[in-house]
């Protein structure tokens, strides 16, 4: 066969798979820059990619030669091409990273980690601002300082803003209805606003430093405040300079945290990849305004010929789209594209953003602390995921499964006498627990009295609703099982009885190839003693030092902790519902003046027409709907 018959090339034969997919699309494609997402028949979206002409770039697909096997395997699947053209290369990786997020495409370099970061922010509407940790969407009127890494990094911040400029941390409800000095005052963390303790301008002088701080003035508060000790020990004021000692302590004790060299660093992110064993750590280092706001580990997805430059490029991308960038990146590779994605990122920014690889000085020193960090995070994670593999096989064989499980699923029930029943779901692989596919279920089924539906505390009846629910959901969302979400071990906290029901809601929706088993408590629910059933074989009882027996407490100990959690919350909320929250056409504002004008829903329960219309917002016609409402149930 000569060169120009070979199939690679799409020349001389019939083009096979998603490569005449994709030659179709190249009939109409412009050339310009733009968004391309390749999608299967399932609708799944595949890969997300940018392009600075698409035409050129998506021709590249219809030439199978050279691709490496996950790039074959990803047009082999395609069904389908989507296209969005953009005015500039630019806009197209902004688009991308957006996209990115959105579909978490399977053979896109997918950074999993989607938490949002904590802010500090001083309020900005009242006469006595509060201090308080915030997370999410920064709608709410003041000043945001941030991203912190963590919520201990928070914590600690604002600790020490409290014990160096004393302001008050209660919500504006609590504020109001004080009438002397909470706690925070007695300890010295607090000025007391609330009750008078400072007046307006002197607090707002605290607030003026404690801006100062979080904008990077540490230096110049601390030695104001030494001048002030000085001045009140000359005066012989010892206790007023021991005031001033205490919030020099604070601010000292925070600066001890850093550890490295700031000193030029203003505003500035470290982003490190470290790279073994087919895996990646981006770590990232948070600075502002000279102090470090902590560090966190992500673990990206991709294939295991990506190197770091273009992991790292995949990470930025997708890592501020969510997170606004700072006026410096350190980073410890270059990334291909590095002026288009600076230009992105500032335009994202609204601001110039730089990407910087330092090669010498205090910001390489920065990178190099921020790698040796990111070779201990992958090393521990490499570690655990060794043993957790270790605990898989050892399961399987433990429990003569087919293989070895790569998503374990977890249920258990919780309710007091049948009530506010909840249903829990664990996850677990080869990566441990996976919070993120947790699941809840309020359980249906169970009538208060016995008369509809099962009775209120069988557990039999609560579990078989939970699995229906699932695994109905399952076949309609994934029958051909190719999305990841079926597992591959099924474990119930009881036993023989709800094996007997989960076998049965199997049978009744057609399932197999799911393996089951239940793990029961010993005699006097003795830990260490645990009997597993599996269908089809004697009740299994593992050594009471078995690593695996250890392992399966662990995962029924789990779902026992969210069930229980989860069932304390929703009762907690049906606690402190109101009797105001039944009333038609009583909205969150009248409740509010109901409950300020009366104190209790109970007190408006039991007042009269005239008293309600009393109340501020209040007609005649709501009176008497809410009137009659408390009066007519009571009846």
């Amino acid at each position: 066969m000569s060169d120009s018959q070979e199939p690679d090339k799409g020349e001389g034969v019939a083009p096979v798979g998603g490569v005449a997919v994709i030659q179709e699309y190249l009939k109409t494609l412009p050339g310009m820059s733009g968004v391309y997402r390749m999608v299967n028949a399932r609708g799944d979206v595949l890969y997300v990619g940018k392009a600075k002409n698409l035409k050129k770039r998506v021709t590249s697909y219809t030439r199978l030669v050279n691709q490496p096997n996950r790039t074959r395997r990803m047009i082999m699947e395609t069904a389908a091409m989507e296209f969005v053209t953009t005015q500039t290369e630019v806009e197209a990786l902004l688009l991308e990273a957006d996209l990115i997020k959105r579909y978490k495409p399977r053979y896109n370099i997918l950074l999993r980690d989607d938490k949002s970061f904590p802010h500090i922010l001083l309020t900005g509407e009242h006469s006595f601002p509060q201090v308080l940790k915030h997370r999410g969407a920064q709608s709410l009127p003041g000043d945001y300082f941030g991203p912190f890494a963590s919520v201990w990094a928070v914590n600690e911040t604002l600790a020490t803003l409290q014990r160096a400029f004393l302001l008050r941390s209660c919500t504006d409800a609590v504020f109001a209805s004080r009438t002397r000095p909470c706690l925070l005052h007695q300890i010295k963390r607090c000025s007391a606003p609330c009750v008078g303790r400072i007046d307006e301008d002197e607090y707002r002088v605290s607030v003026g430093y404690a801006r100062a701080f979080l904008g990077g003035g540490s230096r110049k508060i601390q030695d104001h405040f030494a001048a002030r000790m000085q001045v009140a020990s000359d005066a012989e004021e010892f206790e007023q300079a021991a005031a001033y000692r205490d919030r020099i302590r604070a601010l000292t004790r925070i600066q001890a945290h850093h550890g490295i060299n700031l000193q030029g660093v203003g505003e500035a992110d470290a982003v490190a990849v470290h790279q073994a064993g087919g895996q990646t750590c981006v770590q990232v280092f948070f600075f502002r305004a000279g102090a470090s706001y902590g560090n966190r580990a992500y673990f990206p997805s991709h294939a295991r010929d990506d190197g770091p430059e273009a992991v790292l490029e995949a990470f930025l991308g997708q890592f501020y789209a969510k997170v606004p960038p700072p006026k410096l990146i350190l980073v410890s590779h270059t990334p291909p594209n590095r002026a288009l994605l600076a230009e992105a990122l500032s335009l994202r920014a609204e601001r110039m953003v730089r990407l910087m690889h330092p090669q010498r000085g205090g910001k390489r020193d920065l990178i190099n602390h921020a790698l040796v960090n990111a070779v201990d995070a992958l090393e521990r994670r490499m570690a655990e995921s060794a043993s957790q593999r270790r605990l898989l096989e050892g399961l399987a064989q433990a429990l003569d499964l087919d293989g070895v499980p790569g998503r374990i699923e977890v249920y258990d029930n919780s309710h007091v006498s049948g009530t506010e029943a909840i249903g829990a779901m664990i996850v677990a692989g080869p990566e441990g627990m996976m919070k993120k596919a947790y699941r809840k279920f309020n359980i249906k089924g169970a009538a208060k009295d016995g008369s509809d539906g099962f009775t209120p505390g069988d557990d039999y009846a609560m579990m078989r609703e939970v699995l229906k629910r699932r695994f109905s959901r399952a076949l309609k969302e994934d029958p051909d099982r190719s999305g990841g979400q079926w597992p591959d071990l099924v474990l119930i906290d009881g036993g023989q009885g709800q094996l007997g029901v989960t076998l049965e809601v199997f049978t009744e929706l057609g399932i197999d190839g799911v393996d089951v088993a239940a793990i029961a408590k010993g005699p006097e629910r003795d830990a260490g003693r645990e009997r597993i059933f599996r269908h089809g074989h004697k009740p299994l009882s593992l050594a009471p030092r078995d690593p695996v027996l250890f392992f399966l407490q662990r995962l029924r100990d789990e779902a026992h902790r969210f069930a229980i959690g989860t069932h304390r919350n929703k009762r907690s909320k049906t606690l402190v519902r109101s009797l105001l929250d039944e009333v038609p056409g009583i909205g969150p504002k009248r409740k509010k003046a109901l409950l300020h004008h009366f104190g209790a829903a109970k007190a408006v329960a039991e007042a009269g027409r005239t008293d309600l219309e009393a109340v501020e917002g209040i007609n005649t016609s709501t009176a008497n709907r809410i009137y009659e409402w408390f009066h007519e149930t009571e009846q």
